[in-house]
């Protein structure tokens, strides 16, 4: 059955109309909650920051508390209600929506909005809508700020929101209940697919991990061991974060694990590109090959003709992380400096044996973390493929003005 069609059965006739959601409900802008004023048991308590971290579509138990004098000053969460975010530094979790569903009254607090539905709207159909790329859309017209994103309540207020049959609200709601229920059960279907290929993927890691280990362990005298400094070249780009350009024709490499671009580039080498600073530290992202620009902060290892570049790859992936938290003073290591690479102690066996290690070593790395094969890939296919069911579940029919 296509598109047209299974809405057209869906809807048996009805109209639809696209409803703002300030005249579908009521929206209530919360009042201040910092994570201090949390406490171990008490009144539930939801926290704009946690509907994006814990929560999914609905919560019956809430994860945080406060004391009933500081819920005294809170606004108030009922069966039914939705708790919308309004600020974030991610425009994607900005609109995050969740249908709170629990025994006792709950209260949230500043930067997020309550959404009290009215007998025209059910709370869950209005949370699976919010995930779709057409509320996305609509949110982009009133989000504000660069650092911090915010969409206000009168902004959500705004929000047109497909409402069918809206002359018969109880034929409406039981549609919208049909809604629910069929992406209820994709959703659990989908959750329980994820579920087994992360338990698998979670497996095959940990097999890869053991391979890696024994494939890069050496028995004293087994093979001659050399300092980084001696096996490869060490240094760092000249660029920072704010240099990044969108659409740029080279490769940007920063210190996270997203790659940004700029229209420059620093190198044209093999390389292993691994953070100074910040969380990425120790931890190896990205293996460059070609031409590509480098942030100040980030380091670049350039291996000789005695190394193969992949190996030196996989050798660092498995061993530097450990190596600087022996070796710092400090418990946490927020900071790399040059000559704790050049310390780093590696083995140098033959370039056939580097090689033979490589070829084994790639195959597992392409099946666990390579986001085009294995079971990653099949991961992403599967929360796509419940994305595309979900979109279409919501494309009615727009007025010529929406369309």
């Amino acid at each position: 059955m296509n598109q047209l069609r299974f809405i057209e059965k869906l809807l048996e006739g009805a109209s639809v109309e696209w409803k703002p959601l300030g005249e579908i409900g009521e929206l209530v802008r919360g009042n201040g909650l910092p994570k201090t004023d949390f406490t171990e048991t008490g009144v539930p308590a939801i926290h704009y920051g946690q509907i994006y971290t814990y929560y999914k579509l609905s919560a019956k138990i809430t994860k945080s508390f406060v004391s009933e004098e500081t819920a005294s000053k809170l606004k108030k969460i009922n069966w039914g209600d939705v708790i919308i975010t309004n600020t974030s530094e991610n425009f994607e979790d900005v609109g995050k929506a969740l249908v709170y569903l629990g025994d006792r009254q709950a209260v949230t607090g500043g930067h997020a909005t309550i959404f009290k539905p009215n007998r025209h709207i059910l709370g869950k159909y209005f949370c699976y809508f919010s995930q779709t790329i057409e509320f996305t859309n609509q949110k982009r017209k009133y989000a504000k700020g660069t650092k911090v994103i915010d969409v206000s309540a009168n902004d959500l207020a705004k929000i047109a929101i497909p409402i069918p049959c809206p002359e018969n609200p109880e034929r409406s709601l039981q549609i919208q209940t049909e809604i629910v229920r069929i992406l209820d059960a994709f959703t659990e279907l989908t959750t329980e697919l994820t579920t087994e290929l992360t338990t698998e993927l979670t497996l095959r890691k940990k097999q890869y991990q053991y391979h890696r280990d024994q494939l890069l362990s050496f028995e004293e005298g087994e093979v001659e061991w050399k300092t980084l400094g001696e096996v490869a070249t060490v240094g760092t780009g000249n660029h920072d974060t704010q240099d990044a350009i969108e659409d740029g024709k080279y490769i940007f490499y920063a210190r996270g694990r997203l790659p940004l671009t700029l229209n420059v580039y620093d190198f044209d080498e093999t390389a292993i590109i691994t953070a100074g600073d910040g969380a990425g530290v120790g931890k190896v992202f990205h293996y460059a090959q070609g031409k590509y620009a480098l942030h100040q902060r980030a380091y670049r290892i350039v291996p000789n003709e005695a190394m193969e570049p992949r190996f030196v790859y996989h050798y660092i992936a498995s061993c530097f992380y450990t190596y600087i938290q022996k070796t710092s003073v400090n418990s946490s290591v927020t900071s790399l400096r040059r000559p704790m690479f050049l310390n780093f102690q590696i083995p140098v066996p033959s370039l056939s044996e580097q090689r033979h290690i490589v070829e084994i070593l790639d195959k597992f790395d392409a099946l666990t973390a390579s986001i085009s094969e294995g079971l990653p890939r099949e991961i992403e296919l599967r929360q796509k493929q419940y994305e595309y069911y979900r979109d279409m579940l919501f494309n009615f029919p727009k007025p010529e003005g929406m369309a």
